[in-house]
C-alpha cells in the first residue's frame, strides 16, 4: 500500500521534509543556547547587585605601561562584580556620552577617571544627566562639580562597547558615542583599567543631578518562545510529509473519492472554441 514511498518523487518530497526538520531543530538548539547564555548573564547581573563590595583588583587586573595603556578586559565571570576603589577624581578628562537615554530622554552618561594610589586609573559611570533646557541633544550641558579630595566609590564592573566612533575633546572635555576603552585610553595621561565602573555608591555622596543609569536585562524569555517555535515548525514538517503520505496511499487504495472535473461550470472566454 505504501511502495509508492519508494518512488523517486517520494523520496526526494521525503529528503526534503527531513532536511527541513533538521535545519529547523538546528535553529532551535541555537536558540536553546542564546537563551541559557543570557540567563547566565541576568543571574550574573542579579547576584552583582546583591554582593558585598569587593577591591578593585579582585575583578580588574592592573594595566601596566605608560600613559595611554589599556589593561585587560574583565573576563566574563568578573563582568557585573561589585568592586570598590579609592581615589581622586581627574576633572580635567571628564568623558561625556552623547546620544544615551533614560526614560525616552536623550542625554549624556558622564565618565570621569578615578585616579589610584598606584598611578592607574578606572573610568567611573557617574550617571546620566539632560541636556541644558531648551538645549539640543549634542549641546553640552552643565554639570555638577566634580568632587575635589579623596573619593571612595562602588560599582559593577562593566566591559567596553565595540562599535566605530570617534572622542573628541570640546571646552576641555572628551565627548564620545560609544564607551570604547582603547581609544579614551590614549587620550588619557595615565593607564586605565580594561573595564568601567557603573556607580552604586559614591562618598561623599553623589550629586542628585546624576541620574542613576538603568541596568536592562537580557530579553531570554524571546529565545525560549522562538526555540519552541522551531521545534514546532520541526513536528510540523514531518506531521505534514505523514498526512500526505497517507492521503496518498488512501487515494490509490481507492478509498478518497476524488470530485471529477465539471467541465460545463467551467467559464468559456469568449472568442476561444
Amino acid at each position: 500500500m505504501y511502495r509508492f514511498l519508494l518512488t523517486p518523487r517520494w523520496l526526494g518530497i521525503l529528503a526534503l521534509t527531513l532536511v527541513a526538520a533538521v535545519v529547523m531543530v538546528l535553529l532551535g538548539n541555537w536558540q536553546l543556547d542564546r537563551y541559557h547564555g543570557r540567563t547566565v548573564i541576568n543571574e550574573r547581573i542579579d547576584a552583582g547587585q546583591r554582593m558585598d563590595p569587593v577591591p578593585l583588583r579582585d575583578a580588574l587586573a592592573a594595566p601596566t605601561g605608560g600613559s595611554g595603556a589599556l589593561g585587560p578586559a574583565p573576563t566574563e565571570e568578573k563582568t557585573w562584580t561589585k568592586v570598590s576603589a579609592t581615589g581622586r577624581y581627574d576633572a580635567a578628562n571628564v568623558v561625556l556620552v552623547r546620544g544615551r537615554s533614560v526614560e525616552r530622554r536623550v542625554g549624556f552618561e558622564v565618565l570621569t577617571p578615578l585616579v589610584l594610589a598606584d598611578g592607574t586609573a578606572v573610568l567611573v559611570n557617574r550617571g546620566w544627566i539632560p541636556p541644558a533646557p531648551g538645549a539640543d541633544a549634542t549641546a553640552q550641558p552643565p554639570l555638577p562639580p566634580t568632587p575635589a579630595g579623596e573619593v571612595t566609590v562602588a560599582g559593577r564592573v562593566r566591559t567596553g562597547e565595540e562599535g566605530a566612533g570617534s572622542v573628541t575633546r570640546r571646552d576641555g572635555r572628551l565627548e564620545t558615542r560609544r564607551i570604547d576603552l582603547p581609544r579614551l585610553a590614549r587620550e588619557l595621561p595615565y593607564p586605565v583599567h580594561g573595564g568601567y565602573v557603573l556607580l552604586d555608591e559614591q562618598s561623599p555622596a553623589a550629586d542628585p543631578t546624576f541620574v542613576a543609569v538603568p541596568v536592562g536585562h537580557a530579553n531570554n524569555w524571546q529565545n525560549l518562545g522562538y526555540v519552541v517555535q522551531w521545534w514546532i515548525f520541526a513536528g510540523m514538517a514531518l506531521v505534514g510529509y505523514g498526512w500526505a503520505a497517507r492521503r496518498e496511499a488512501r487515494r490509490r487504495a481507492g478509498l478518497v473519492e476524488e470530485r471529477p472535473v465539471d467541465r460545463a461550470a467551467e467559464p468559456v472566454t469568449p472568442g476561444i472554441a
